[in-house]
């Protein structure tokens, strides 16, 4: 697996949870990572996304204000801070990295169609 997602699990609304995905790819580089959920019976939803060349950030209104998304180069990997969770938050998060042949400075890091590698998902289950 080369997009690695940890840290889901269930907590209350209101609570908080922090996801980390690690980039396994050695020879190939994404200048931006973003975090996708799915809910049963809903379509993928981008919810967060960052440029890594400088740390610019996308948020859905959905979960704007409550989520970060933040990235550590040195270690490939990505989190995503999630607080005041609210069951509606209930889904599987996916860690996508974007095409490889846009540049490091590209402006539609925050449209899901600029996303070609998925991890695997982490379910993440908000009770009320």
């Amino acid at each position: 697996v080369q997009l690695q997602a940890s840290g889901g699990g269930l907590v209350q609304a209101g609570g908080s949870l922090r996801l980390s995905c690690a980039d396994s790819r050695d020879t190939i580089s994404s200048p931006s990572m973003g975090w996708f959920r799915q809910a049963p019976g809903k379509e993928r939803e981008l919810v967060a996304a960052t440029r890594k060349s400088d740390s610019s950030t996308y948020y859905a209104d959905s979960v704007k204000g409550r989520f970060t998304i933040s990235v550590d180069n040195a270690k490939n990997t990505v989190y995503l801070e999630m607080n005041s969770l609210k069951p509606e938050d209930t889904a599987v998060y996916i860690c996508a990295a974007s095409a490889t042949y846009f540049s490091r400075y590209f402006s539609d890091y925050g449209r899901p169609s600029s996303y070609r590698y998925y991890g695997q998902g982490t379910q993440v289950t908000v009770s009320s």
